[in-house]
Formats: structure tokens, C-alpha cells, sequence
């Protein structure tokens, strides 16, 4: 039985409960941390038309186009103009801080951003602000952000992955494990993504981790991390990945190496990763929907230039997907980005 583990407790630090069931567009917010949150009447559009920036950390990932056409199918609808600008690579830092730099002397009234270093992000992102630039980050749950933005969109990270540690305990939990975990690029994400698994696991005596490296957020980074990982450890059970990108990469390592009992497990819900569950080549994943996250930070970036957002944290929902799961959201393929390979 699949089980879809609902998060409904908050990352620590959030000021106040929050409605995880969407609304028509979105759900309540949730207070920023004292500090973080920019004044929402201090944006000021230039265009008649809206003129919006959506500037993941890298185009190599399809999660983050997903985020992408769900962001795209809303400013259809309310017609105003959207356009994607990001770096091939996730690791190339200084190539989106550069990005970032060029958006700030165009006409862009509002600017929609994941970032891999925000510490590097922050001091432009301010200007963004002090420019009367709507400012919303995608695909994060940050409560403070290093400078004061004007809201956050995405789901919590860290119960996202206690949930999926919680599923393990419950279908592995009982016998002695030894548990390999590949982290992400360090930053924020990498370390409440691979926090909230440890927390997970925490106290159970049958479940050792026993190495953790980084993977560098991609297929190749995964590879190379899953076959560093279980040659130096030919008697590990089970890998944990801070994304599907990193799973997939340590699953072509495992049967390269002829390990079909190696359990795997992913965060994000790729459709290229709930593809592989559904193959069997991967155990499990925690779904986050990327699409409808696209969907909501829109309204949101649209409701923030009507001056209407209340500003803060909105929380995107998350489940648990085995094969049985993976195969059940693949069956929706409008809500996925890219298509599924096949009819499910």
C-alpha cells in the first residue's frame, strides 16, 4: 500500500501554523522570521503589462523547467509576460549571480528565484527590493532569508524528508542496516534535505549511516558519488538522496556493479525519477509536486504586484511514493513536466 504522508507540522522558526490545503491558488502563509520579510507595499511596478523574471539556479534540472510551466500556464492566463534565465549548471555560481546583475538594469517588474548560494544572491536581491522589484523564491522554505524578500514558495524540506526516513523505518526497519547518503551541493537545501533524513532515522539502532558525500545535485554527480559510495561499502543496504537527479545517477552505479538489492531512495518527484520507481529501479521518493509549485509562486508574484500577498512562507504539499504512488501521479500527466515517456 503506498502511503502519502501529508506534511503538516512547519521547519522550525515559523511563527505560526499554516493551511497545507490548497486554495484556489494558494494557501495561507506563514510568517517570515522577524527581519526577513520586505514591505509589500513598497513594490512598485513599471509596466502596464507585468514584466516578470523567473531565474531558477540552473537549466539542467527538469524540476525546476516543471516549476517553470507551472509559472508559464499562470501568466498565460492572466497575460502578462514571463520570461526563464539561469545557467546550464547548477554549480556555476557566479554565472547566475551575473544573471541576477543584468535583470536589475532591464524593465522586469517582479523577479522569481531559486538560488544554490544565497548568501552570493542576497546583496543583489536587496537591490531588487530597494528597486520596487516584486522579490519570491521558489522551491525553498527559508524563514530569513539574508536580506529581506517578499515571500518564499515551497514545501518544508526538512519534513519532507523526515517523512520519507519515517517510510523506511516502517518497510526496512527491521534488521540492521547500513546506510549510505548522498548530500547535495552544500547550502540550505542540501543540509535541511539530509538533516531532516538523519532526524529521521535518529534513535533507531538498526539504521547506521555510515557514509555521506556530496553528489553535486546531478545524474553524473550522483554516479560518480553511488559508485564511490558502494565500492567502499560493499555491504550497504540502502542509499538517501537529497534529490531524484542524484538517486537516479547512484541507481545506473548500482547495476553497473550488479547490486539489484540496494534500496534507493530520492526527494523532488521528477517525472524522469517517478518514471524509474515505476521501472523498479528506484525504491522511493518524496513528492513535491514541482508544477503546481510553479502554479502558486505566480499567483502569489501576481498578488504581490496587485499589492494583495500578505507576504511569507506558502507551503507546497509533499507525499511519499513507492512504485504503486509513482505509477498513480504518472497517471496525471498534466500535472507533470516533462510528459511521461509512455502512457501509464
Amino acid at each position: 500500500m503506498t502511503k502519502r504522508l501529508m506534511n503538516t507540522t512547519l521547519a522550525a522558526g515559523f511563527a505560526m501554523l499554516a493551511t497545507v490545503t490548497f486554495a484556489e491558488n494558494y494557501p495561507t502563509p506563514v510568517l517570515l522570521q522577524d527581519g526577513a520579510q520586505a514591505p509589500i507595499d513598497a513594490i512598485t511596478p513599471t509596466n502596464e503589462v507585468f514584466r516578470i523574471a523567473y531565474m531558477p539556479p540552473a537549466t539542467e534540472f527538469n524540476y525546476y523547467i516543471a516549476i517553470g510551466e507551472g509559472i508559464k500556464a499562470v501568466a498565460a492566463e492572466a497575460g502578462v509576460e514571463v520570461f526563464m534565465l539561469a545557467p546550464q549548471s547548477g554549480a556555476d555560481i557566479n554565472g547566475q549571480m551575473g544573471m541576477i546583475q543584468d535583470v536589475l538594469t532591464q524593465d522586469v517588474d517582479a523577479i522569481i528565484f531559486g538560488t544554490h548560494d544565497e548568501f552570493a544572491a542576497a546583496p543583489l536581491l536587496e537591490q531588487a527590493v530597494d528597486a520596487g522589484m516584486a522579490v519570491l523564491m521558489i522551491n525553498s522554505d527559508i524563514p530569513n532569508f539574508p536580506t529581506p524578500i517578499h515571500g518564499v514558495v515551497g514545501y518544508s524540506q526538512r519534513n519532507g524528508t523526515h517523512a520519507i526516513a519515517d517510510w523506511a523505518i516502517e518497510n526496512y526497519g527491521d534488521e540492521p542496516l547500513q546506510v549510505g547518503i548522498i548530500e547535495g551541493q552544500p547550502g540550505y537545501h542540501s543540509t535541511e534535505r539530509v538533516g531532516g533524513f538523519l532526524d529521521g532515522i535518529e534513535g533507531n539502532e538498526n539504521f547506521e549511516v555510515v557514509v555521506s558525500i556530496d553528489g553535486k545535485w546531478n545524474v553524473e554527480g550522483g554516479n560518480t558519488a553511488g559508485m564511490d559510495i558502494l565500492q567502499s561499502n560493499p555491504d550497504l543496504d540502502m542509499i538517501f538522496a537529497a534529490n531524484d537527479y542524484m538517486i537516479i545517477g547512484a541507481s545506473f552505479a548500482a547495476k553497473a556493479l550488479g547490486r539489484d538489492d540496494i534500496v534507493l531512495l530520492g526527494n523532488d518527484g521528477d517525472t524522469s525519477g517517478l518514471e524509474e520507481i515505476a521501472a523498479g529501479n528506484i525504491t522511493a521518493t518524496v513528492n513535491t509536486s514541482p508544477f503546481l509549485m510553479g502554479k502558486a509562486a505566480m499567483h502569489a508574484t501576481l498578488d504581490a504586484l496587485n499589492g494583495t500577498y500578505p507576504g511569507g512562507w506558502i507551503e507546497t504539499p509533499t507525499s511519499i511514493e513507492d512504485m504503486e504512488g509513482a505509477v498513480s501521479v504518472l497517471q496525471e500527466p498534466e500535472k507533470l513536466f516533462p510528459q511521461p515517456s509512455r502512457e501509464y
